[in-house]
């Protein structure tokens, strides 16, 4: 499936997967530089530009008083150009706390709008699951962590976890889900209505 490949501004650990030809680019900012290492050249480089320190040519400058981050801005667009599947690189491991606590509310954001994203760190990828269900394969190790976004999330369901759940509801004030873990068979997680944040291994992919 083609995906909106967004690149920010914080810490870049390489690709996880494979970028298509039929891939729409953004750089959002600083992360021009990321493009520029892996010799991408996006479609669109947008942002206020107080990352990278310079207007590169061709780009969409906006001002730095604003309501949207600069990643909010290239989603924003990936939206617009129809895209319903986002990678996003460079959200994560920055100096910015408020920046990647920003990205991670980007997730439901797009979960929102009928769309699903990952945001990859160096160790992490977190995605946003709304009103459904993921699996991961047997192969899948290490930590998973489940966050409520919003209203309770009720009707979660973990199976083939360390610690299960049946219909249960996890709530923004009290962190219940995390520090699950994976036992080396298939697992799923499901959720009748609300928003989870899943948090997990990068080590597992997308």
């Amino acid at each position: 499936m083609e995906k909106c490949v967004i690149f920010c501004a914080a810490g870049f650990d390489g690709l996880v997967e494979p970028i298509d030809s039929t891939d729409f680019i953004i750089a959002a900012d600083g992360g021009l530089r990321h493009t520029r290492s892996l010799s991408l050249t996006p479609h669109a480089v947008i942002g206020d530009f107080d990352s990278l320190g310079f207007v590169p040519e061709g780009s969409t400058v906006f001002p730095v008083e604003k309501d949207d981050t600069d990643a909010m801005l290239a989603i924003r667009l990936g939206l617009e150009k129809g895209f319903r599947r986002f990678v996003i690189y460079g959200g994560m491991d920055g100096p910015r706390l408020d920046h990647t606590v920003a990205n991670l509310q980007a997730l439901a954001y797009l979960a929102d709008h009928g769309a699903t994203g990952h945001l990859v760190g160096s160790r992490y990828i977190a995605t946003a699951l709304q009103n459904g269900r993921v699996s991961f394969p047997e192969t899948a190790t290490g930590i998973l962590s489940l966050f409520c976004f919003g209203e309770d999330a009720k009707g979660v369901t973990l199976e083939g976890l360390k610690y299960p759940l049946e219909k249960g509801t996890l709530s923004a004030g009290f962190p219940l889900g995390v520090s699950n873990h994976f036992m080396g068979k298939r697992s799923r997680i499901t959720v009748e209505k609300g928003t989870l944040i899943a948090l997990y291994d990068r080590t597992n992919g997308i």
